[in-house]
């Protein structure tokens, strides 16, 4: 049994077809790097997966479970969406952080909040948890090499720290799978290299990722596999090396031969 399975997802925005039938599965710990040209529907499967949007048809399995089932999305509360939302941890192009709000409280807001709302709790529970989340967001602060801004706001820091902050705070939530979508796109190219440090570190045993990324080199390096995407279908899929030294469609071929006429 694969840790994610994903079948038969289908996406449409009126009469355009974004996606048109995606399968795939991951093992646990595998990294799986989805390349494309813009419009080719990676950044709507990623959203699917995270239930930003609603897939028409298809489901999604973690661990044997299924996680969603496009045709009873309706059906589901918003304590629901929630629930199925932190089994996916997201890190978005543009950072998304609270600007209100420093750095260790940015990574700390949404555990604080479940803390918060869970009634069964006592006292005393609730200071021991509060003070491990705390800790946990120092040591995630440290890890993405970001313990001196703990207190800095994101306006106070740059891009690629920024992000690093959005990486951590994604982590903070303990999700099955995590899932990058062009985390690299809004920052310059000498902040790019930091950020694809962290994700590269990352890489364990047992992480399972999913990253939309234009960065061929990296995916080459960092993924277990690679799916290529156009006109809303898998058009071709494999290992690194299948995919960037002996590509099959001409799709792919012709993708890959302008990502090297760009750089």
């Amino acid at each position: 049994m694969e840790f994610l399975e994903v079948q038969g997802i289908y996406k449409s925005f009126g009469n355009v077809s974004v996606l048109r039938g995606i399968d795939f599965t991951l093992s646990k710990g595998e990294v799986l790097s989805i390349i494309g040209s813009s419009g080719s529907g990676k950044t709507t499967l990623l959203r699917c997966i995270n239930l930003l949007e609603k897939a028409d048809n298809g489901t999604i399995s973690v661990n044997g479970e299924v996680i969603i089932d496009a045709k009873e999305e309706d059906s589901y509360t918003d304590k629901q969406i929630r629930n199925k939302r932190l089994r996916m941890g997201l890190v978005f192009q543009q950072f998304n952080l609270f600007p209100q709000y420093n750095v260790i409280d940015n990574l700390t807001l949404a555990p604080k909040l479940r803390i918060k709302e869970n009634k069964s709790l006592t006292k005393e529970a609730r200071l021991e948890a509060v003070n491990a989340i705390n800790k946990e967001a120092e040591e995630l602060l440290a890890s993405v090499g970001l313990s001196d801004k703990a207190k800095s706001y994101p306006c106070e820091i740059s891009g690629g720290q920024q992000q690093r902050v959005a990486i951590a705070r994604a982590l903070m939530l303990k999700p099955d799978i995590l899932c990058f979508d062009e985390p690299t796109s809004a920052l310059d190219p000498e902040l790019t290299g930091e950020v694809l440090r962290v994700i590269k570190e990352l890489k364990s045993g047992d992480r399972t990722m999913i990253i939309v990324t234009h960065e061929m080199e990296f995916a080459r390096n960092v993924s277990d596999k690679v799916i290529f995407m156009a006109d809303g279908v898998i058009e071709e899929m494999g290992t690194p090396e299948e995919v960037f030294d002996n590509p099959k469609s001409e799709k792919l071929k012709a993708f890959l031969q302008k990502s090297d006429e760009k750089f």
